[in-house]
């Protein structure tokens, strides 16, 4: 198999199915047991004569993406099965490790990685059940600022740590301009660090938002942007991580 988004490998090994795995893009090496394998180029555009080459039963990719698309529509052209999933929350993350499951004829070992990963979330929800909820700010981008919407895994990830996304737009990824941002007085930010937004800062080292309650409080944190924006069982990891920062559990820098 060849994953061409990095949570489906997590899924696999999840699964107890790394040793399928035959390929991996430019970005993934996780888990470790994938690091040595032969590189395909990169999410958005993988190589096809590399992908052939590694002859794969089965290509995963997420939707969302045009050029990625572009990128399976050509390989099933070419007679490779590919499976794409859209996730943007929990229920979606559950069918599509079924669905995996299904398709490797593992289906005892999806059941039993969903039904453990419900069972930590259940113990967050029960957690946060009857508690005040923080008003969250996810900060994708900096500099043209860029905001985690409704429409996100990063909501979902807010809502099941218990907190509140302060953006309420229905959309993965909003645009905002910092007057909005200071309007909406967020209580907690997050801003990711990783490949979308390499040069991250917490936003109290930036005077620009010196009134933020978060900054005032120091409740700005960093987060690692892999953990966070992708959706995968690295999701269930991101909501443990954050409900530890709601509940003031955690140093003021949450660096990856």
């Amino acid at each position: 198999m060849v994953a061409l988004y990095g949570a489906f490998n997590e899924i696999l090994a999840g699964m107890g199915m790394a040793d399928r795995i035959v390929a991996r893009t430019e970005a993934d090496t996780t888990p470790p047991s994938i690091a040595a394998l032969p590189v395909i180029g990169t999410h958005m555009r993988p190589n096809l004569e590399r992908v052939l080459a590694v002859k794969p039963d089965l290509v995963l990719q997420m939707a969302g993406r045009g050029e990625a698309e572009q990128a399976v529509e050509a390989l099933s052209r070419l007679g490779v099965p590919v499976a794409v999933f859209s996730v943007t929350d929990f229920p979606g993350l559950y069918a599509a490790i079924l669905r995996i499951g299904t398709l490797t004829g593992a289906k005892e070992a999806a059941d039993s990685l969903v039904a453990a990963l419900q069972e930590r979330l259940a113990a967050l929800v029960a957690k946060a059940a009857g508690k005040a909820r923080s008003k969250v700010f996810f900060e994708v981008r900096s500099g043209s600022l860029l905001a985690a919407g409704k429409g996100s895994m990063v909501d979902a990830v807010i809502a099941v740590a218990g907190g509140e996304n302060a953006v309420t737009a229905g959309k993965k990824i909003v645009r905002l301009a910092d007057e909005e941002l200071l309007r909406l007085a967020p209580d907690v930010c997050l801003t990711q660090r990783g490949p979308m937004n390499p040069e991250a800062r917490p936003m109290t080292e930036r005077p620009e938002y010196a009134a933020l309650p978060c900054v005032k409080n120091g409740r700005a944190f960093l987060v690692d942007e892999a953990l966070y924006s992708r959706p995968g069982p690295g999701s269930v990891d991101a909501a443990e991580a954050l409900a530890t920062l709601l509940a003031g559990d955690a140093k003021k820098e949450a660096r990856p």
